[in-house]
């Protein structure tokens, strides 16, 4: 099942050299885990409910270990300081839904479960 690595971050408006130093070498880092860019830096076309500020990045991952394995790699740690030196935000892993998956087979599940 897909992962993926989710980051809301708050880049300043003029990017710092170690900034654009990860970028350059983050590639390398996601290669042996199959992970590829879904989107980078892109910031909110539109926000239809609550805030969301700064900046989206969605990297995908064939499995949550592959989305782990990057994370705590230890050329992804060696990156991650030339970041977060220069931008907050918030990073994290998350499972996707098998192929086929059905919201409402979901609810129906819940509704199910919460039946005395």
């Amino acid at each position: 099942m897909t992962a993926y690595a989710i980051g809301n971050l708050h880049p300043k408006p003029v990017l710092d050299e170690e900034v654009l130093t990860y970028m350059e070498r983050i590639q390398d880092t996601l290669d042996p885990f199959g992970g590829r860019f879904l989107v980078h830096g892109a910031s909110a076309r539109e926000v239809r409910e609550g805030s969301w500020p700064g900046a989206v990045v969605i990297i995908g991952f064939p499995t949550y270990e592959d989305a782990r394995g990057w994370y705590d790699s230890a050329a992804y740690q060696e990156l991650v300081p030339l970041r977060t030196r220069h931008m907050s935000g918030d990073v994290l892993l998350v499972d996707g839904v098998p192929e086929g998956y059905e919201a409402a087979a979901t609810a129906a599940r819940l509704r199910a479960a919460a039946r005395p």
